[in-house]
């Protein structure tokens, strides 16, 4: 009876640990919270919930994408990625956002060292 026991709580143990791994797997690196959350108003992109998982938008195209649940946080931050590239620089403290037509849309600053390390190394600019 303690070999049962024993082995079913080997069991359960395995499928918690598995399921743990999945969930750390499927969820992207932290990010600078107040300075990504000021830079994503300016991305065209955005997340809309649907039956099967989440849609990627592109609000200036209206282009759709729509990624498995697994790889849509993934998927966003890599259009982030694309986009920062294009529509970001870095001015002395301060994030300055770039239009489709090379102005300046905005300028936000950035409060401490670990933000702007943050925003060169996420966007690599």
């Amino acid at each position: 009876m303690n070999v049962k026991k024993g082995l079913f709580l080997g069991v359960l143990f395995a499928f918690f640990a598995l399921g743990f791994i999945a969930i750390q797997k499927a969820t992207p690196k932290a990010k600078e919270d107040r300075i990504y959350k000021e830079i994503k108003v300016y991305s065209p992109y955005r997340f809309e919930k649907r039956m099967g998982g989440l849609t990627i938008i592109n609000k200036t195209t209206g282009k759709k994408e729509k990624p498995n649940a697994a790889d849509a946080l993934y998927r966003m931050d890599d259009l982030d990625k694309t986009w920062g590239k294009k529509h970001l620089k870095i001015v002395d403290n301060s994030v300055v956002v770039i239009g489709d037509h090379n102005q300046t849309v905005t300028k936000i600053f950035i409060k401490n060292i670990k933000e702007k390390k943050w925003v060169k190394k996420f966007f690599g600019i």
